[in-house]
């Protein structure tokens, strides 16, 4: 379903859309909706007990479902994708509450299927992949995103920006949070870190890290779910250096 979904993205791409305002820049297109039905027909045709949860009909206060919930974003990187900005992905994940247990993540313009499943590894197209081996924070090139709300957020990330970007190598912004985690798990990056985050956008990826051999928490420390409000991924050898970092400063 990944893969149907994303392959349609594509065909849809640089194509005129039908576009609306969920907020103030937040957009969602006539191509979400599209595949975000597509994704959920397929789940409830297999899986017809199963809870589905998508960027497209979850809201905010609601519960943590239980027992199976798929996880999903059906169009990751909307913004890029009206803009004609070639970095977008389909992002699905099967969790158990709030425990992952599979997970894939498909950038179609690259032909590029991130999958992980629980205990198993983590792979792209077929061959298995691992975190970098970067050790220190001055080699580290690393990733971030800014919610949606930042005019309106004292915690916007921006301060973090600032506090941060002389003690590394360099920060990479796609618009994509999902296709930014699955980058950590395979070593293109470090690290990232961002607030403001979604269930269906760290779930897949989340998992992806775990499973390349990488740690993920919460901007604290502590324990990762694809529920929290906030997200810290690397390759574990920078972790903690990154945590000090956007909590404490360097100084």
């Amino acid at each position: 379903m990944c893969r149907d979904a994303g392959r349609m993205a594509l065909k849809r791409f640089g194509e005129k859309l039908e576009v609306s305002l969920k907020g103030e820049v937040d957009l969602v297109t006539d191509v979400d909706l599209v595949l975000d039905e597509l994704i959920r027909k397929a789940i409830a045709d297999r899986f017809p007990g199963h809870t589905v949860v998508t960027e497209e009909g979850w809201g905010e206060d609601a519960p943590v479902p239980s027992g199976y919930v798929w996880l999903v974003d059906p169009l990751d990187g909307t913004t890029n994708y009206v803009h004609g900005y070639p970095a977008f992905c389909v992002s699905v994940a099967l969790a158990y509450g709030d425990e992952v247990l599979t997970g894939c993540v498909y950038d179609p313009l690259r032909e590029e299927v991130f999958y992980g499943e629980k205990g198993s590894g983590a792979m792209l197209n077929g061959r298995a992949i691992s975190v970098s081996a970067t050790d220190s924070l001055i080699s580290s090139l690393l990733s971030t995103g800014f919610p949606y709300e930042r005019a309106s957020l004292a915690e916007n990330n921006v301060s973090h920006l600032g506090r941060i970007l002389n003690y590394i190598q360099g920060v990479r912004r796609s618009g994509s949070l999902a296709l930014d985690l699955a980058y950590v798990a395979c070593g293109r990056l470090d690290g990232h870190w961002e607030l403001s985050v979604k269930p269906w956008d760290t779930a897949a990826g989340g998992l992806l890290i775990m499973e390349a051999g990488g740690r993920i928490s919460n901007m604290r420390g502590g324990r990762w779910t694809p529920f929290g409000r906030d997200v810290l991924a690397t390759n574990g050898r920078i972790h903690d250096q990154l945590l000090a970092a956007l909590g404490q400063g360097l100084d």
